[in-house]
């Protein structure tokens, strides 16, 4: 195996906890959940995993500044901007989305990590600025480095394949991995990891927005790119991914009954947080395939609580979550 750069800020290797309450409750196979939402950096999630490798790539080339983009209660802008601050970097996103009266959430915590945010309506908008800023940032001798969306890059993906190398040393029983996927590089350092250290069981992404097929694509693509940062190739096929897009027609952020009761089952049987964006769509899949039988009862189930849990104090989520 190459030499691959990496900066350990990460407060690894995360917890692994039971769910006995909540499994009960279902009545379905045994639930365990491990901890990304503790990895740290500015309240933790799992793009800090992503950013030990994509942060020390940056320093490598001599960046003085990362740019990324997302929403406006981005995890992966927070925490980008955490890791700016923490190594001396400037830090500039892009973020889509309406502009709130107060800054709160993720937002909040963006400009107390004294990141530039430039605020753009639509996601369309997002990529135009994205790269007039990028190419902004060039000419006036910034050395930027852009940061991929959610951090999934080859690199970024790097962060996912080592997670389950971590998760085989914990000696935890999973027939399942269970988990929220979107802009792909958990999902193709998840499926990486799986086939480099000899995971048995199956990992299932729970789409967050986009389409069974496009992950099945993005993901494998991935995977097989982040592969020839180990050593030799390996070619991942979109049958190789396991995808499920049947809890995200509401659309990205939009919150549904699905994650209010995801959100609250975690809540008060278990003394979890979720976030109502990811980890509670996520969840509330996983919840509703139990209910209809797609996993036997004897499985054991690994869920990934992947963070986001500032979001849950968004103006836009904080009224919505207990109607």
């Amino acid at each position: 195996m190459r030499d691959i750069p990496r900066l350990r800020f990460a407060h690894l290797p995360t917890r692994i906890e039971p769910l006995p309450r909540l499994s009960a409750f279902l009545g379905g196979p045994t639930l365990y959940m491990k901890r990304d939402d503790q990895t740290g950096l500015a309240l933790g999630g799992n793009k800090t995993r992503k950013l030990e490798f994509l942060v020390a790539e940056a320093l490598e080339t001599g960046a003085r500044t990362l740019i990324s983009a997302g929403a406006l209660q981005s995890n992966h802008c927070r925490q980008t901007a955490a890791a700016a601050a923490k190594f001396g970097l400037d830090c500039i996103l892009i973020l889509n989305g309406e502009h709130p009266d107060a800054p709160t959430g993720n937002f909040l915590l963006d400009e107390l990590f004294g990141a530039h945010v430039v605020l753009v309506s639509s996601r369309e908008e997002r990529d135009r600025m994205l790269k007039e800023t990028f190419e902004s940032a060039l000419v006036e001798g910034k050395q930027p480095y852009y940061v991929p969306y959610g951090g999934s890059s080859p690199t970024g993906a790097l962060g996912y394949a080592f997670a389950v190398e971590e998760f085989l040393g914990q000696d935890v029983h999973a027939d399942w991995m269970v988990f929220g996927t979107s802009s792909g590089g958990t999902h193709a350092g998840l499926v990486l990891g799986q086939r480099v250290f000899g995971y048995a069981g199956k990992v299932l992404g729970i789409s967050i927005d986009e389409t069974e097929a496009t992950l099945k694509t993005l993901v494998s693509g991935l995977a097989s790119d982040a592969s020839e940062k180990f050593g030799p190739r390996i070619e991942f096929s979109p049958d190789d991914v396991l995808a499920n897009d049947s809890y995200c027609k509401a659309g990205y952020g939009v919150l549904t009954d699905l994650e209010r009761e995801a959100v609250r089952l975690f809540a008060r049987h278990e003394g979890v947080l979720l976030d109502p964006v990811y980890t509670g769509r996520a969840a509330g899949g996983m919840i509703d395939l139990i209910r209809r039988g797609f996993f036997r009862k004897s499985d054991s189930i690994l869920f990934w609580n992947t963070g986001g849990q500032p979001a849950l104090f968004a103006e836009k989520y904080q009224t919505q979550l207990l109607e």
